[in-house]
């Protein structure tokens, strides 16, 4: 069976409680030198992230490699999961000037698109979730196994090549106008370069070869980029199709523990669509959430406040069952 429209379901942010009608889905269109540079952002790190293995087996992975592949990894991980995602799209917390603006910067090092375009699709996800009108449900051509692999390389990658965008004015109202978070949105491409060329320029600087440059080129930019895309794209995906739904939500969210570390405590996503504006989405014993925990030392150093922490009686009223 395909999706349908649940027009009575209730929208999980303010700034996106809009009446569902075909008007909401609509939007901007994507040209075909969009798609282009997209398939070729998404393309060319993938055929790094390919090659990894038979590089790391031949030439041997350094240290400065790893350790500028890792710590980019998790300094842009964590830009989107608790910037673009916790913070912009869902208002878990509120921050200070200088920790919003970083927020920003560091989630549009992850080289997933500009602030606004992502803020409009989640928020348009979370309205529509696994029904018509979702972005990137798995569950869009139906529920036989054919449907559903067609499903899941839709909700991975296929939907940002799709014409129709999501309308900004409609679901970012409130980062359009903003003119700083406007402005770093719009500068994505500025932001893609420094985060393609700081690993490459460190690692020259510090073996004073263009050798190493080059080689931290490979595992600092473009395998990390290749693998946090994908992690991130595999929540959209997998995370709606297994795992465990040990609360209610009224779509197919599921909790994947094996994805919960190198998405930066993502993975836990049946909590976080049982209860969207949580700061923290790994709520249970032994779940791992390392933006969470970042989120709590914001709040000491004072540069969050209002957090939205989930107490035990509110994780208890949304048990399924």
């Amino acid at each position: 069976m395909t999706i349908q429209a649940d027009e009575a379901a209730p929208s999980a942010l303010e700034a996106a409680e809009l009446p569902i009608t075909s008007a909401t889905r609509g939007g901007e269109r994507q040209g075909l030198a969009e798609r282009i540079t997209l398939a070729l952002f998404i393309g060319v790190p993938f055929l790094a992230l390919l090659a990894a293995v038979p590089v790391a087996w031949g030439w041997g992975l350094g240290w400065l490699d790893l350790g500028l592949g890792v710590g980019m990894y998790f300094l842009t991980c964590h830009g989107i999961t608790i910037g673009y995602h916790r913070y912009f799209t869902h208002g878990a917390f509120k921050a200070n000037r200088a920790l919003r603006i970083a927020l920003a910067i560091a989630g549009s090092l992850a080289v997933e698109g500009p602030l606004v375009r992502w803020v409009a699709d989640h928020r348009k996800h979370h309205r529509f979730s696994d029904k018509e009108g979702d972005p990137h449900s798995p569950w869009r051509y139906g529920e036989t196994v054919p449907a559903l692999l067609k499903g899941l390389w839709w909700a991975h990658m296929g939907w940002m090549f799709d014409e129709e965008q999501t309308s900004q004015a409609k679901y970012a109202p409130d980062l359009v106008g903003d003119p700083v978070i406007r402005g770093i949105s719009r500068t994505f491409w500025v932001w893609t370069l420094v985060s393609l060329l700081l690993p490459p320029l460190v690692g020259g600087l510090v073996t004073l070869s263009w050798q190493g440059a080059l080689s931290a080129f490979f595992w600092g930019s473009m395998v990390r980029v290749a693998l946090l895309h994908h992690v991130t794209w595999s929540i959209n995906s997998i995370c709606h199709a297994i795992g465990e739904r040990p609360f209610k939500s009224r779509d197919r969210s599921g909790n994947v523990w094996w994805l919960a570390v190198l998405s930066c405590g993502e993975s836990w996503h049946n909590l976080h669509h049982a209860d969207p504006t949580s700061a923290r989405h790994g709520v249970l014993r032994g779940q791992i959430d390392s933006s969470a925990r970042l989120i709590r030392w914001f709040e000491r150093a004072g540069w969050a406040t209002d957090v939205r922490w989930p107490s035990t009686q509110r994780i208890e009223a949304r048990r399924a069952g």
